[in-house]
């Protein structure tokens, strides 16, 4: 007797970022046959540049609060965070063979600190399971067949497949990949799609050339930011045109709307959060005798550098020798800010895919069988470890529920 076994179904993942790279391993663990495309030379480029500086990978605060960091999306990322949250995400990177270790802000990091080592394992791992793996495949969108285009160094080829799994990534960073050219793909297909704006981005405020020339690329460390009644502790960096730095970023999107709403944005620098404004001014009018201004300022306050200089190029000269004026510029600073960088200098984009595009399982009304994931998606969420997070719980979610499709297709 004859027996014919049924072939395995096919599904093509476009983007070898973190939601890719996880559809791939969800699909390749269920049974399918899995190609992943990729533009770039090989994968998981901005992965890499992210974790140059040591990988931070999630948030190790509780659910609550972390769902919170997805802001007005965060009751569309809430099952999938639930399912592949903060401590999943460190079982599944433990079981790469990489241990990690919780910091002191609460942020967990891989135990070398590095991303190569854990995109190893987990290329390695995905290849093992038989996915395969096509780099310098520029996706072009689909012909008139249906089936998928890239370009390729050997010229245009045709793909097809029984499922997609779009991960495309943003518009931040279009050297590593993330360009956003797939826009105009799916808006031809009728998705609907929020226009991809900066998320963690820093702004332009428009120094003076001597401000500028002197401290750009300088770090202002303990120092706090209130904006909007808000206030948060940290640090950034002054540019050459403006600011941008962890502290900014944790505000960059509340800044970024009010800038459109409104052509500009204030924000309050305290230069001595650790100080009364009763302080501050009590240190003011002691003695100083011999010393200048500028040594009393550094040997009562700390405010030398960068910071002395902000004071001289925000504030007149008159109010710099009014000490009521100088200690109430000191413990809130205005700065406006008029602009947001590039969005390709961003660290992230916010904007893409509406979810209202989607079923819950990621899958495109429009278009059966396609399923998008990753950064492309209409999310933002602050650096942290929150990013990578929701990139490989929604990769998670659609390559779950591809499988799923498939299985209901058969």
């Amino acid at each position: 007797m004859t027996t014919t076994s049924t072939p395995r179904k096919s599904v093509t993942i476009i983007g070898g970022g973190p939601a890719g790279l996880m559809a791939a391993e969800i699909l390749s663990q269920g049974g399918a046959d899995v190609d992943l495309f990729d533009a770039m030379p090989s994968v998981g480029r901005k992965f890499l540049l992210a974790g140059v500086g040591g990988l931070n990978i999630t948030h190790s605060e509780a659910a609550g609060p972390f769902l919170s960091r997805y802001g007005k999306r965060s009751n569309e990322l809430q099952p999938m965070l639930a399912a592949f949250g903060n401590e999943a995400l460190q079982e599944w990177v433990h079981s790469l063979g990489i241990e990690t270790f919780v910091g002191s802000s609460g942020r967990v990091f891989p135990k070398e600190m590095k991303a190569a080592p854990l995109l190893r394992a987990w290329i390695s791992r995905l290849r093992g399971s038989g996915v395969r793996i096509h780099v310098r495949h520029r996706w072009l969108g689909w012909n008139e067949a249906g089936e998928m285009r890239f370009a390729t160094p050997e010229g245009e080829i045709s793909h097809s497949s029984d499922a997609t799994i779009l991960a495309l990534g943003g518009a931040s960073w279009a050297k590593l990949g993330s360009d956003g050219l797939w826009q105009p793909l799916l808006a031809e297909q009728g998705i609907a799609i929020e226009p991809l704006t900066p998320a963690n981005c820093g702004f332009d405020i428009g120094w003076s050339d001597h401000l500028s020339e002197r401290f750009a690329g300088t770090p202002l460390k303990a120092v706090a930011i209130e904006f909007k009644g808000v206030r948060k502790l940290g640090e950034f960096v002054l540019t050459k045109g403006g600011v941008e730095g962890s502290l900014i970023y944790t505000f960059s999107a509340a800044i970024r709307d009010e800038i459109k709403a409104n052509g500009s944005a204030d924000i309050l620098l305290d230069l001595a959060p650790g100080k009364s404004l009763e302080r501050v001014l009590e240190d003011l009018k002691r003695p100083r005798g011999a010393d200048s201004m500028a040594s009393h300022l550094r040997r009562k306050l700390g405010i030398e550098g960068v910071k002395a200089g902000l004071l001289r190029e925000e504030i007149s000269r008159n109010d710099f020798n009014d000490m009521n004026k100088l200690a109430a510029a000191i413990k809130g600073l205005p700065l406006k800010l008029l602009s947001t960088r590039p969005i390709d200098e961003a660290i992230s984009s916010a904007g893409g895919v509406r979810f209202e595009a989607m079923s819950t399982e990621l899958m495109l009304e429009k278009m059966p069988g396609v399923f998008c994931a990753g950064e492309m998606l209409d999310w933002e969420a602050p650096t942290g470890g929150y990013l990578i997070t929701a990139c490989l719980a929604s990769g998670r979610q659609a390559g779950l529920g591809a499988l799923a499709w498939l299985n209901q297709t058969k």
